[in-house]
């Protein structure tokens, strides 16, 4: 692998997951696939990450675009075929370090709003047809690239470190957005879950299943893989016992209270 791709969480994270295997080929630089094994079931390991040879400018750096979308959406539908005529459905890690979605003139013409919904959509179908999918935020989460890569998972799980961070977008944008300072933004984010960075603030959405605390997530050491893995696992096994699949549990918090509200409303009035 290049330099730039062993700087990547999504490279470590997939290759310490599934034990230095070969990766799927036929994929570009920029999506890694692998299949190993989670428990008593296979998996499928996808991640995007940095690729400074990318053939569009505006996706060399870890962000989510129309080659990444599109092949996201390829690696979970083959794998959705090759399964239809089993019992057991074979599990998929999304592990995401995903800066951004792609931006840029070229990437608008030719549609990347289709390519990162192709990408949402494999990864629903995907978990309607049974196959049990997890996220794992090991980095950045961010804007579109995260609901085209990870969102549509059944449990969710990061990371719980200073690097790893859910937004629609970078704190300078941001700031433009809400016609505050970055000062000013990080000050109202501590009062407001929602609009804050840290996974904490996050978590406290109801939107992961679980956050882990490791040693060091960019050097991952036996203990910090064994851990990660039994989250994995224990994802797997509270998935697998859901009969419905869905993804009601993220309504659990109380900063969710607003949005169980309005949805018993709709339901009593649809």
């Amino acid at each position: 692998m290049k330099a730039a791709l062993e700087r990547s969480r999504g490279a470590i994270w997939v290759s310490s997951l599934t034990a230095n295997g070969p990766l799927v080929p036929g994929y570009p630089a920029s999506v890694l696939v692998a299949d190993a094994s989670l428990g008593n079931l296979g998996a499928r390991y996808i991640a995007v990450v940095p690729d400074p040879d990318n053939r569009f400018p505006r996706a060399r750096n870890g962000e989510v675009g129309l080659a990444e979308g599109w092949q996201i959406a390829r690696a979970v539908h083959q794998i959705i075929a090759e399964d239809s005529d089993r019992m057991s459905k074979r599990a998929i890690v999304a592990v995401i370090d995903v800066t951004s979605q792609a931006y840029g003139r070229r990437e608008e013409g030719f549609g990347i709003h289709q390519a990162l919904a192709g990408a949402a959509g494999a990864y629903a179908r995907a978990r309607l047809a049974g196959h049990p999918v997890i996220g794992l935020i090991v980095g950045k989460a961010m804007s579109g690239a995260f609901l085209a890569h990870g969102y549509q998972a059944n449990r969710l799980i990061a990371i719980n470190d200073p690097q790893v961070m859910v937004h629609a977008m970078g704190k300078a944008s941001a700031a433009r957005i809400t016609m505050r300072s970055v000062d000013a933004l990080e000050s109202f984010a501590s009062k407001i879950p929602p609009m804050a960075y840290d996974i904490e603030s996050y978590a406290s959405l109801g939107l992961l299943w679980e956050c882990l605390n490791l040693e060091d997530p960019d050097f991952p050491s036996a203990a910090d893989i064994n851990a990660v893995e039994n989250c994995l696992r224990s994802a797997l096994l509270d998935i697998l016992a859901d009969p419905d699949r869905n993804l009601v549990s993220r309504l659990g918090a109380e900063h969710r209270r607003a949005s169980r509200k309005v949805r018993e409303v709709m339901r009593l009035q649809w």
